[in-house]
């Protein structure tokens, strides 16, 4: 007996929201499988307004609801059974966050649950690492955000700890990440990677999953330290108007991956990792992978 199901993950980042449709096949005595059918993103950049002004603006809180309305539209289309909403760092530290996840519900009837930095870690790790790893080795899981990063060391297919830190591309872009955060997140990685022979870094975002596409490198082979080295500092040789035209970078993307990339490069230098691998996953898997294990836990009790 087969069955297929969609369900949608929302995630409202500080750089761009994102939908991701999944089928949920189902299929008796063998392993539920994801499989993505569908991912929208739109950079609206919330960080921007929140890290300079402390508030989302009127201009990007009507984009977002617009791209909500739109989200809504396609979720229907698809016959999505399930959603969930979550917004993370930019959402979390605005003063008026609150008023626009309320302003969004009262007119597109999606619900938004703005989240802690740790449960975000948490949703993020979730997401079923295990088909990814080597369970006799260790890692560190580097998810980049706008407004934040989330770091989670893997030791034997087990998390041993988890951090979520206020460092992330669009705070750093608007140079608001002080010398004493960065020191913060060296002391971190240090302490909990130093008991370890050797570690990888796992790498997740937007930005470490472009780099992968162009280094051509197939899936499930790392990205060397010598290579991120070398095409940070070819991207650092070009401005940004020739990132778009002579690298081919999205706009959104052509600023925001010198930064994500500086993130990159110091985990896998305080952790003495000389390999990043790239699952393709992040904060909407895990939030699709949430609602279907709270779904079955439900419906078995």
């Amino acid at each position: 007996m087969l069955s297929i199901k969609k369900y949608a993950a929302i995630d409202i980042g500080s750089n761009a929201v994102r939908l991701l449709i999944s089928n949920i096949i189902e299929q008796k005595g063998k392993p539920v499988q994801f499989k993505k059918n569908s991912l929208v993103r739109v950079p609206i950049r919330l960080g921007a307004d929140v890290f300079v002004n402390n508030k989302i603006s009127k201009e990007n809180t009507q984009r977002l609801l617009d791209t909500m309305l739109a989200f809504k539209l396609l979720m229907k289309s698809h016959k999505v059974v399930k959603y969930k909403a979550c917004a993370t760092s930019a959402m979390r530290e605005s003063t008026n966050g609150k008023q626009v996840v309320n302003l969004i519900l009262n007119n597109s009837d999606i619900s938004i649950d703005i989240i802690e930095g740790e449960e975000e870690a948490a949703i993020i790790a979730a997401t079923d690492l295990n088909s990814y790893i080597d369970p006799s080795k260790t890692y560190l899981y580097v998810d980049v955000g706008g407004g934040s990063t989330e770091f989670t060391i893997i030791h034997e297919g087990i998390q041993t700890a988890s951090r979520s830190f206020k460092i992330g591309t669009v705070r750093l872009l608007n140079d608001m990440v002080s010398k004493e955060a960065w020191q913060e997140l060296e002391q971190w990685i240090k302490i909990h990677t130093s008991e370890y022979d050797k570690i990888s870094v796992l790498g997740s975002g937007g930005n470490i999953n472009k780099i992968f596409k162009i280094s051509g490198k197939a899936m499930g082979k790392p990205l060397t330290y010598f290579y991120l080295t070398s095409y940070y500092n070819l991207l650092q040789s070009y401005s940004y108007e020739e990132r778009i035209t002579e690298l081919d970078l999205n706009q959104d993307r052509a600023d925001v991956i010198i930064p994500a990339m500086r993130i990159y490069l110091s985990s896998m230098k305080w952790s003495g990792a000389k390999n990043i691998y790239v699952p393709k996953i992040g904060l909407a898997d895990g939030i699709i992978k949430s609602i279907y294990y709270q779904t079955v836990s439900s419906n078995t009790q």
